[in-house]
């Protein structure tokens, strides 16, 4: 056969996922239809199997009228759903420090818009690590092989409800951070990130070894730390609380008996590295190695990447937990809150409104149109940069607060690019086509207004 019908089937679903994401449907109704596309494309190479073997099934004289028949059914099919296909997006030069001016206006549609980018590679991690089976001593691994599990900023492109889960944790890992000075908020959010991206509840999964919960506790470990932190009534092992000042009192345990070691010359090595290792492989682990568990396989290719990876990303959300976890109140803080439940969304042109993201996404005036409004219960902006920059009234740079609007790439119509301060020198934006919504340092030149008081 010349067309493969299995192809042809996941044109049209690719077609129809075209039509979903770009209708505006309601969150709950595009995850519907979105599943419901899924779920034709995972039994496309199965009916194409049946069209193949049906036809082969055929008498000898009739096989090849009927390939030609399939063949011109393909051919129609796919003259109709070509105008419905995404556009497959251009190349993404490197980013400029400040997005490039966009002199047409940013409520339309943009016809180059690229689709979801993830800007940053996957990184391979374990499943997620359990902590130790007795809590300090034994070095225990699940044993599961290295799988893909991206983060919340490793993977921009990820879904922006689990990215806004975040949110939940960040009052606990400010709490638990304050239990000793070796493990502060930072390192506990780097590592429930590389845990299993901020799941919880029904939604945390469990590893192949029994590992549970958020913070993937054995249930030794978690019969030892696990207690009731919110005052519920109950430690929950699937509970954001409980979890996180579990971890928190498992670290600070584990971090002060590997500074003992270190006094004691038993082992030698970063006592932060350490603990996090030890929170991988166990203590045990650590003091039987004289430092860095090394050498065995889950050592090599779980423990050191997982320490590895922590480490890397722990000034990242430092400056995520700035955003969230700042001590922002008022109106301010929740136009921050309202924009960054959307960090990783893809940057779309001309998308998003008041009422949220469109077509996929937001542009920089769509995102801001819809954080204000969302904080302020109605307050509707301008949708454009430049218009909303006659909104309010203009404050230094140095005096600029928690949601307060942030203006750049100036050119003769005014600004060309907008974003929302978030607090220490960053703010959240949505940057350019083929980025996504990020926290990112102010730009050189920008000028701040104020827009609610």
């Amino acid at each position: 056969m010349s067309v493969d019908p299995s192809a042809i089937i996941v044109g049209v679903a690719a077609a129809l996922g075209g039509i979903v994401h770009t209708a505006d449907l309601p969150e709950p109704a595009q995850g519907i239809a979105t599943q419901q596309v899924q779920s034709i494309v995972d039994a496309a190479p199965a009916l194409g199997a049946q069209i193949d073997e049906s036809i082969a099934g055929l008498p000898r004289e009739t096989r090849d009228p009927a390939r030609r028949i399939v063949d011109d059914v393909a051919g129609a099919v796919q003259g109709v759903i070509a105008p419905y296909l995404p556009p497959v997006p251009p190349p993404v030069s490197p980013q400029d420090p400040l997005p490039p001016r966009d002199p047409r206006p940013e409520g339309t549609a943009n016809p180059q818009s690229a689709g979801p980018v993830a800007t940053e590679p996957h990184f391979t991690v374990p499943w997620s690590s359990q902590t130790t089976d007795d809590a300090l001593m034994q070095g225990e691994t699940d044993g599961a092989s290295p799988r893909l599990l991206p983060s919340v900023l490793e993977y921009p492109a990820a879904a922006s409800s689990t990215i806004g889960s975040i949110a939940v944790f960040v009052p606990w890992f400010q709490k638990a951070g304050a239990i000793c000075d070796g493990v502060k908020a930072p390192v506990l959010a780097a590592l429930y990130a590389a845990e299993n991206g901020f799941r919880y509840g029904a939604t945390a999964p469990t590893s192949p070894s029994g590992a549970r919960g958020p913070g993937q506790f054995m249930p030794a470990t978690w019969a030892r730390y696990g207690k009731d932190a919110d005052g519920d009534g109950k430690a929950d092992i699937l509970d954001v609380a409980d979890s996180v000042m579990a971890s928190g009192h498992l670290l600070c345990d584990m971090y002060g008996q590997i500074e003992q070691w270190k006094s004691q010359g038993e082992v030698v090595g970063d006592t932060l590295d350490l603990t996090i290792a030890a929170y991988n492989a166990g203590a045990g682990a650590v003091r039987l190695n004289h430092g860095m568990p090394s050498g065995a396989p889950d050592y090599e290719n779980q423990t050191k990447p997982y320490v590895a990876k922590i480490r890397a990303s722990e000034q990242r959300y430092a400056s995520l937990l700035g955003v969230f976890g700042g001590g922002v109140d008022g109106i301010g803080g929740k136009i921050v809150e309202a924009a960054v439940r959307y960090l990783g969304l893809p940057y779309v042109w001309g998308g998003g409104n008041v009422n949220g993201p469109s077509a996929g996404g937001f542009d920089c005036s769509g995102l801001t149109s819809y954080a204000v409004y969302a904080a302020t219960s109605g307050l509707a902006l301008p949708r454009t940069s430049e218009t909303q920059w006659n909104v309010g009234v203009e404050v230094p740079i140095a005096d600029a607060r928690p949601g307060d609007l942030l203006f750049g790439n100036w050119g003769p119509a005014g600004p060309g690019h907008v974003a929302i301060y978030v607090g220490n020198g960053q703010m959240v934006h949505a940057p350019t086509t083929g980025d996504v919504v990020r926290v990112a340092p102010v730009f050189d030149g920008m000028k701040a207004r104020r827009v609610v008081s």
